[in-house]
């Protein structure tokens, strides 16, 4: 039987860490390079952000997901956001995604939040039945993009 995966968050950025994410971040993402260094210890080190990654004790401890948790105050309330969610090819099935979800909800209720938003592209299925079945629901609104010249 597999052993538990454990999900901590990032407050250093080791060799490790900017390494788990130059593997990880193009599986979720080809048109955007992976974060470097200085980039996690932003992100990181944000009031506003958490960076949470999960491990896998049956390798090693290798980090084998991540997701960022990100928490900010509006005139209505405190909103919370997970972006970001990326597990392993290699990992996945594992219950990876659904640890990451779970300590990234439970955070954010701790934190006073009263609702937690994500977007998932459709085919992203597997995701997509994760987050149903932790008891996300499909929002009825529009997601408008502004793109900004870089």
């Amino acid at each position: 039987m597999p052993s538990e995966i454990k999900v901590s968050a990032i407050v250093e950025i080791t060799v490790e860490v900017e390494q788990a994410f130059a593997r990880l971040v193009p599986q979720l993402s080809r048109s955007n390079p992976p974060p470097t260094a200085a980039d996690l210890d932003a992100i990181a080190s944000s009031d506003a952000s958490t960076l949470l990654v999960a491990r896998d004790p049956d390798r090693g401890g290798e980090i084998v997901g991540t997701l960022t948790l990100v928490i900010f105050r509006i005139p209505t309330g405190i909103r919370a956001w997970i972006e970001d969610v990326v597990v392993d090819e290699s990992a996945r099935g594992r219950g990876v995604g659904e640890a990451l979800n779970r300590e990234a909800i439970q955070r954010a209720q701790e934190a006073g939040a009263r609702t937690v938003d994500l977007t998932s592209r459709p085919n992203r299925e597997a995701a997509n039945r994760l987050y149903r079945r932790l008891g996300f629901g499909a929002r009825e609104t529009n997601v408008y993009r502004y793109k900004l010249d870089s």
